[in-house]
């Protein structure tokens, strides 16, 4: 498999990004009251049933983070259209956004987890909307159920028409969701140590994917295209 052109849609970004996100998930859950981070189809559900159940301050409890989750996305969208890149791509930017605010999360008392999930939704929203392809192809680091539709599909395909792309991209998908189990297990082993400074791992983490995507590696192609091209124009001017 070739390497991909971008560093932001590398195998190892998408796999430390996955990794967090699986973190970021088991901590909101195990650690701040049973809310999912990542997973707002399920907090949407509970909302749903709390409202029907009259709870009104449950039902808040799992619609506060399902707000903050969409901010985030407006957010990522906002660094992305006013983001000059002079020095730091914008999804760049999105992480260390990011990482400030699980920062914050891990300082945040246990009696307050409606804010301290709301900020580490906003983070995964900003996430999930920064970082979208992986070789050229549409995932998630944040979310499981788009990356094993594709990764099915690919595997189907594969079956079908036995192009070993299909394979290669069915790999890469299910690789991410493992990713994702991986970090949710390190996330709750976590927990049992560090308790609710355990989020740190994930900050920690994204700092760690801040600095990989230091690697310009368009303008690595750049350069090796260039070096292609005077090679083959001075074989031919030998030739004349």
């Amino acid at each position: 498999m070739k390497r991909a052109q971008q560093t932001s849609e590398s195998i190892e970004l998408a796999a430390i990004l996955a990794f967090s996100g699986g973190l970021m998930d088991a901590y909101s859950y195990l650690a701040r009251g049973k809310v999912f981070a990542n997973a707002q189809t399920g907090n949407i559900l509970l909302f749903g049933v709390n409202l029907a159940d009259g709870d009104v301050h449950g039902a808040l409890h799992y619609a506060v983070p399902v707000v903050a989750f969409a901010v985030g996305i407006a957010l990522a969208h906002s660094i992305k259209l006013l983001s000059r890149e002079r020095r730091l791509h914008w999804r760049q930017t999105a992480l260390f956004v990011e990482a400030a605010l699980l920062f914050v999360v891990s300082f945040v008392p246990d009696d307050l987890n409606l804010i301290a999930n709301s900020l580490t939704s906003l983070g995964c929203g900003i996430q999930v909307q920064a970082f979208r392809k992986l070789h050229g192809n549409g995932f998630a680091t944040t979310m499981c159920i788009g990356n094993l539709r594709s990764g099915t599909q690919q595997l189907i395909d594969y079956a079908h028409e036995k192009d070993r792309a299909h394979l290669e991209g069915s790999l890469l998908y299910y690789g991410v969701i493992l990713c994702f189990a991986i970090g949710a297990i390190v996330g709750s082993r976590a927990i049992g140590v560090l308790g609710s400074k355990a989020i740190l791992v994930s900050t920690a983490l994204l700092l760690v994917a801040f600095f990989v995507m230091f690697q310009d590696r368009e303008k690595r192609a750049r350069e090796r295209a260039r070096t292609t091209v005077a090679e083959k124009a001075d074989v031919t001017l030998g030739q004349r």
